[in-house]
């Protein structure tokens, strides 16, 4: 069996990520895969260097037919039977150039086209309804889009995303931003992992800051994610409201960082706030790491987190019920930072790069 991992760009993100680490992870798989894409980005050299044959076909538009012809062209060359999608676009893209072939297409939502169950995305509801299998990242989000476009369950399925934590036990180099800090000043370091955009809410955390700032605590706090220029003020925002309180001294914006390893493993505890994540790639990594975690009710983190028994919960949009929580840690750190060493074990069997390789396989055989 030979699968062809369809993305649009290879820029970094969640998804992108997700698939890094499946293509690094190629000799794990009991299957075989290629990589196709259609724009490139900063990952690009990483994908291409992780061993698998990998290709670019790209539409012209406005002549977009040709590419239908040499993507099919490309699969039928090698020999592949799922072509599995990253977004509806592409989804869309593999369905019509498979029409008429025996070649299967399966595709994964990552995120929520739009959380109003009145407000249907088109594409959405053409490629969900037309792919041999759908992927959801999670059981809430498999569920939502079930509800939303009337999906048949059975061809619906939940693969959780796989991490290779394997990253995260290396050996690293303390951050430099991290060795300024003097050694004599015992200030708690925290972090948020994730960019600044929809679906996440720093401001929050923002506002927790303000309040634990308000109680004499010292600590640093780094937000690591870059500024989108689509929606700045979602980081602008977050920056003004530092400067207006007096956070600057403790709050900093690292912007897009390569060495998350080496920062989560760095740190004494990880706060995370959402609005509406799929999963939470970046929380199941914090706790892997072995830190006290705290991260917001959503559904979703609710059952990665196994109803809060691996992460502390706090009520969503509400910094001072985590502001509450958070007071508990420093009253008792001890007891906090051996039950978060327990949990890394739990999330590492549960959510590891090769268990998700293993529920890959079972998916793509039952469709072929």
């Amino acid at each position: 069996m030979k699968i062809a991992y369809l993305l649009g760009s290879l820029n970094r993100g969640g998804t992108e990520t997700l698939l890094l680490d499946v293509f690094k992870n190629a000799s794990k798989a009991d299957f075989d895969f290629i990589g196709i894409h259609r724009k490139g980005g900063v990952l690009k050299n990483d994908f291409y260097a992780a061993g698998q044959k990998f290709f670019k076909v790209s539409p012209k538009f406005p002549v977009v037919v040709f590419y239908f012809f040499k993507l099919r062209k490309l699969l039928k060359k090698e020999n592949v039977q799922i072509v599995h999608a990253q977004q509806c676009l592409d989804a869309l893209y593999a369905w019509i150039a498979c029409l008429g072939t025996n070649i299967k297409v399966v595709q994964t939502f990552h995120g929520y086209d739009n959380l109003d169950l009145s407000k249907k995305n088109k594409l959405a509801a053409f490629t969900a309804k037309r792919t041999d299998k759908n992927f959801f990242v999670s059981q809430s989000t498999r569920d939502f889009y079930v509800k939303k476009y009337g999906l048949n369950p059975a061809k619906q399925a939940v693969v959780y995303n796989g991490i290779s934590f394997e990253k995260f036990d290396e050996k690293f180099e303390i951050p430099d931003f991290l060795k300024k800090i003097n050694p004599s000043a015992v200030r708690l370091k925290m972090a948020m992992v994730g960019n600044f955009v929809s679906g996440r809410s720093q401001n929050y955390v923002c506002k927790f800051l303000k309040l634990l700032h308000n109680e004499n605590a010292a600590f640093d706090f780094y937000f690591v994610g870059k500024k989108n220029e689509a929606e700045a003020w979602r980081y602008d925002d977050c920056v003004q409201y530092c400067q207006e309180n007096g956070l600057f001294d403790n709050v900093h914006f690292l912007g897009s960082r390569s060495d998350v390893p080496a920062i989560l493993n760095s740190i004494d505890a990880f706060v995370y706030s959402t609005d509406h994540d799929t999963f939470g790639i970046a929380v199941i990594e914090a706790i892997a790491v072995g830190i006290p975690v705290f991260v917001n009710d959503w559904e979703v983190m609710s059952e990665i987190t196994d109803n809060g028994e691996l992460a502390v919960l706090y009520k969503t949009k509400d910094e001072q019920d985590l502001l509450e929580k958070f007071m508990l840690l420093l009253q008792n750190r001890s007891e906090y930072v051996q039950k978060a060493k327990a949990n890394s074990q739990i999330v590492r069997d549960k959510f590891s790069i090769e268990k998700h390789l293993q529920n890959l396989k079972k998916e793509y055989d039952s469709i072929c």
